[in-house]
């Protein structure tokens, strides 16, 4: 049996015939509009998460199988602690917090996908991606966490794959998520108050030294990108090297020849 495979990243649940999958399917001969709705049938449980789909046809009948992988752990990860993005700033500002039941129930999601051999293993892998994106596990930076899990504070918890939180307890991690985004906010209005103290009492000095002392002063480059103007583009050059405007008036008439 030949057999033709398609690989496409889709949000789940909302394929369409447009680019890159109605293109590469066309093609093949086989109905689209079949062909959408049943990765859509498939890939409805990650609403809202981009997910690796396989078409695989087969030329001779034109019948098709779809096979769904996961998103990315960071995807999962998002979509568990209930943000857009990770921190720009992951060392400093902290943008939710979640339970190791999540962590467990991404990790099982992403078995076949990770290093580990044991769950045990995979639950740190995903907690390492916590580390790099600013959410802390169970109240904690990512870090402690991994050591609280070589210690066997979850051994329970992973030993039975628990996965599942109380009303209670997503409850709670909202009321967090929005602490943490209050004290991001705080944290930026001090840099910015900061900065813009340094930037006015260096006022007529080289950018460069103002951009030293911001740093200096550990300001993030973010706010400093934000608040110290550019430099001004140096004037244009004509092909002689002087400046292009004005260029024919600086220039001396020659002598008419005889």
């Amino acid at each position: 049996m030949a057999t033709e495979t398609i690989e496409v990243l889709v949000e789940g649940g909302k394929a369409t015939a447009a680019p890159p999958l109605g293109p590469a399917l066309g093609p093949m001969g086989v109905n689209i509009g079949q062909v959408v709705a049943k990765i859509n049938e498939t890939t409805k449980a990650f609403a809202g998460m981009k997910v690796p789909v396989k078409v695989i046809i087969d030329k001779d009948t034109k019948e098709f199988e779809i096979e769904v992988g996961t998103p990315p752990c960071s995807q999962l990860l998002k979509k568990e602690a209930n943000i857009e993005k990770g921190s720009s700033n992951p060392l400093e500002d902290k943008v939710a917090d979640v339970l190791i039941e999540q962590i467990i129930k991404i990790a099982k999601m992403k078995e076949t996908a990770l290093l580990g051999k044991t769950l045990k293993e995979r639950v740190k892998e995903i907690i390492g991606t916590c580390n790099s994106m600013g959410i802390l596990v169970e109240g904690k930076p990512a870090k402690e966490t991994t050591k609280d899990v070589n210690d066997g504070k979850f051994d329970e918890e992973i030993r039975t794959e628990k996965t599942e939180l109380s009303a209670e307890e997503k409850a709670k991690l909202e009321v967090e998520k929005k602490k943490l985004a209050a004290e991001i906010e705080q944290r930026r209005a001090e840099f910015e108050t900061k900065a813009k103290e340094i930037i006015s009492s260096m006022a007529g000095q080289e950018r460069g030294k103002i951009k030293t002392k911001l740093k200096d002063a550990k300001i993030p480059d973010a706010i400093i990108k934000e608040l110290l103007p550019a430099e001004e583009a140096a004037p244009a050059e004509g092909a002689e090297g002087k400046p292009a405007e004005g260029a024919a008036a600086e220039k001396k008439e020659e002598p008419a020849k005889k």
